[in-house]
Formats: C-alpha cells, structure tokens, sequence
C-alpha cells in the first residue's frame, strides 16, 4: 500500500529511495506534512469562528430533549469511536506486523489499562456532573470554582495514580498469570501506558469540562486528528524504528496528550469561564469536597466493574494464548457497543446535570426516555453488525487466524451481542440517577454487578469453562437494571430538591 501510495507523489513531491525503511519515512513525513498543515489552516478557522466574547455553550435546558440529545450524542459518539481507533490501530498494527504473541501480549494487559481508564473516565466525569449543575443555574462563580477544584484535584490525582501503577507494574502481571512466553511484551506495553497517565487525565478533564458546558464538537476536532496521527506513529515506532510493542504504546500516549492540548486551546479561546484567576481558588473547601464526593464513587463504580472483568480475563489468560488471542479480538469488537453507550451516557449525564441544577423534572423524564429511545436503537445496529463480520473483525487483526482463535471469538460474540439492549438500559438509568445526585443506587449497581461477574466467572469455569466468561457480563447488566430501573422510577414521583 505504501508502495502505491509513494507512486502517487514521485514527481517531486516525495524523494524516491530504494530501501523500504526510507520510504516509510517518506511517505509518513508527507501525510503528516500535510495533515498538520490542514489542522492548522482549521484551528485558524475555528479561532477566527471563536474570536468574539459570547460563550459557545449549549443550553440543554430548552428546546426538545430528543434533538438536543441527539445533537449533543453524535459528536461525543464520534470521539470515542475515534478513541477507540487508538487501541484498534495498537492492535492492527501490533497483530499484522509482531504477530499473534505480540497481539495477545497487549490484549492481555488490556483490562489494567482499561481498569485505570474507567476510573479516570468516571473520576472526572463527576467534576463534569457538578460544573454541568451549576451550568445549569447560571451560577457563574460556582462555574468558576468547579474548574479551579476539577484541575486541583485532577493534578494530585494523576500524581498518585502514575506513581501507584508504575511501581506496581511486575505485581500486577504476576496476579494476572500472564504466560511466560508474552510476559515481557505485555509488561513493556502496560508500563508506557500508565506512565502516560497524565495524558489521559489531562484530555479526560478538559473534554468533560466542555461537554459540561454544552460543547461536544471540539474535543472531536481534536481528536479525530490525532487519532491519524496515533495511526502514522504506530507505523512509525513500530516498522522503521523497530519499537515493539512499547512503540505503539508510545502512539496512543502522544496523540491522546496533544488532542488534549488542542482541546484546551479552543477552549480558552472559546469560553471565558476556563479563565482563572486566583480568586478562583480561594474557599474551595466545600467545593472540593462536593467533587470529591460525585467524582470518586463514579470512578470507583466504573473501575469496579473492571474488577469482574479482571477476574474474566485471568481465566482467559490460563487456557492458553490461543484463547487470550481469540477473546482480545472479539472484546476490542464489543468495545463498540460499550463506546458508544459511554457517549449516550455522556450526553443524557449532561442533560439531566443541566436540568437538575434549573428545577426542571418533567424535561428530565422526557430526556431519559429520548436517550432510551436513541441508546437502544444504536445497540440494535451494533448487535446485527457484529455478528454478521465477526469473522471478517478477527482477520482485521490476525493475519492467519486459526480455527481455535475463531471458536473463542465466535462464542464471545454470539453470547454477548443480543443482550446489548440491556447494556443500554443500564447506560441510561444509572447515569440520570447519579446526575440528580444519588449516588448510593449506582454503587450499589456495581457491587451486584461486580459479585455477579465474579461468580459466574470463577464459579462456573470449571463447570462450563471458557462459557462462563461469555455469560459473565449479561448476568451482570440484568442484576443491575433490576435494581435501578425501580429506584428510578421512584425517585421521579418525588419532588427534585429531594429526589436524591
């Protein structure tokens, strides 16, 4: 493809080298040229757009709920599936070029890093609840004190959370009994992701901040661009400068850092209340203490069902690197349908936030049961496009997948997809019950959901084996709804002062 593409430019665009290595510099040199050049000719647009003093921000609290959800859904839906392009472009690109032990090495590795992602999601996406409030009741001061408390307490979290997993690397492989034969690679990559946990936070903080303020579209810009770039320097460390797995970790860490940069300098210039000033972090002791008190059970609650699927991916990783090979290609597959409830979530947390902090109860019903309405049509989509290219989604990371690998990609997915629609409710419930601030019902969701996994996982495998696995996570969302949909519904008949 390279070679093709190079041709196009001969002519004195891209000097002609006979070494396949120099080409790849070439031809990586020239689209980075000229998508910088793009972005930039955008960002100057875009600035221009930005130039006046109004504020950009979308008020959720009027219009209809169903288009202002969905209008505010899409962009965010876009994001991360260009977030999930990160790890898709790690394993594509790991897969075809290392092979199947380099693939399983990552994929075996992936629930840590998605265990530290959920709870830096969920951690600030409660600084997002509570600066979305005080949006909400056009409480400027409050506004001002929600981001000065969000980016405190962003900064000592991410020191502590890097200094915590770093050290913790080599256990945490030991506890996971990653087999021998992909130990070092899987520790190589785990290692440069978490120690680019600023990044993530970073990005993470500055994108729900915006979403909060009702803009969904510029952590998007930014985002699609470096998910390209994520792409170019995956080839990159991975081809020319012969890096490994360890290079494509370095990949995604660089273009998450840099679309979070981006994202903030829009976002200076585009809003006036992300301007600090000292004032703003005088008496933020109950500020912070608010945040604390919505940021950390969320980040918990997400990381918590991470813990079920640990204990999901330590009995794939003890029946053999064929089995890790299969489910780490069927589980990045099943990583869609989870994205783009994360985005429904996103937009219905926003809106309910917003409309919460006006007074407005029966706009939040009609929110909720618009979100339902989007949520579950986007599952239904998603559970007939996985299954009908599960194969083709297989070969998409391995080049020769055996028959082995195909049978527990296959039973994974064929399991799993039909039961989207109750991931969907479970989306859309919980997460309109925490932004009206309960947060013990949506806790108490993640303990059953946590027990559920773990005991249909450890309990069952010796039973049915690697079905258990299968099983584990629809028996966890139906426990789930079965609690919050009643606590819903019931908060909903009292008055919103004390709904919580």
């Amino acid at each position: 493809i390279i070679k093709k593409m190079k041709s196009k430019y001969d002519s004195g665009i891209v000097v002609s080298y006979t070494t396949i290595p120099e080409s790849y510099f070439d031809f990586i040199f020239f689209i980075m040229r000229r998508a910088v050049k793009k972005a930039y000719n955008y960002y100057k647009e875009v600035l221009h757009i930005m130039s006046g003093t109004k504020s950009k921000e979308m008020d959720l609290t009027v219009g209809s709920p169903f288009w202002s959800l969905l209008k505010f859904a899409i962009p965010v839906i876009l994001g991360n599936l260009f977030q999930l392009f990160y790890t898709l472009a790690d394993s594509v690109i790991v897969g075809k070029t290392l092979g199947a032990n380099s693939l399983a090495a990552v994929g075996s590795t992936s629930i840590i890093i998605y265990f530290v992602f959920c709870f830096i999601n969920g951690f600030t996406g409660g600084f997002g609840i509570c600066l979305g409030q005080r949006c909400g009741a056009k409480d400027e001061k409050g506004m001002r004190k929600s981001v000065a408390a969000s980016t405190l307490l962003s900064i000592i979290f991410t020191i502590a959370l890097t200094l915590i997993c770093c050290l913790l690397a080599h256990q945490i492989l030991r506890w996971m009994q990653i087999p021998s034969d992909i130990s070092g690679e899987a520790y190589d990559y785990m290692f440069v992701v978490l120690l680019g946990t600023g990044a993530t936070v970073f990005y993470n903080m500055i994108s729900n901040m915006l979403r909060a303020l009702g803009d969904s579209k510029t952590p998007l810009y930014f985002l699609v661009f470096s998910s390209v770039l994520n792409i170019f320097l995956d080839v990159l460390f991975i081809v020319p400068l012969h890096m490994g797995v360890a290079g494509a970790a370095w990949a995604t860490i660089l273009s998450q850092f840099l679309s979070a940069v981006l994202s903030l300098i829009v976002g200076l210039k585009n809003f006036p209340i992300l301007h600090l000033h000292r004032k703003d972090f005088h008496d933020l002791k109950d500020t912070i203490s608010l945040h604390l008190k919505t940021g950390f059970p969320m980040g918990f609650q997400m990381s918590v069902m991470c813990i079920g699927q640990l204990a999901m991916q330590t009995v794939v990783n003890s029946l053999g690197t064929a089995a890790v090979a299969g489910y780490t290609a069927a589980s990045k597959a099943d990583q869609l349908s989870v994205l783009v409830n994360n985005a429904m979530m996103t937009a219905i947390s926003n809106y309910v936030a917003q409309n919460f902090g006006a007074g407005k109860k029966e706009r939040i019903r009609q929110g909720v049961r618009a979100s339902l309405i989007q949520t579950e049509g986007f599952n239904f989509l998603m559970c007939i496009g996985i299954l009908i290219l599960r194969h083709p989604i297989v070969r998409m990371f391995l080049s020769d997948p055996t028959v082995e690998i195909y049978h527990y990609s296959d039973a994974y997915l064929t399991i799993v997809a039909p039961f989207y629609f109750i991931l969907g409710l479970l989306a859309v419930y919980r997460t309109s019950i925490q932004s009206m601030q309960n947060g013990r019902a949506p806790f108490a969701t993640c303990m059953i959901e946590l027990v559920m996994r773990i005991a249909a996982t450890v309990g069952l495998s010796g039973i049915i084996g690697y079905t258990s696995v299968c099983i584990a996570s629809p028996l966890a969302w139906f426990g789930a709804c079965a609690l919050l949909i009643p606590v819903y519904y019931r908060m909903m008949k009292r008055p919103l002062a004390s709904a919580s």
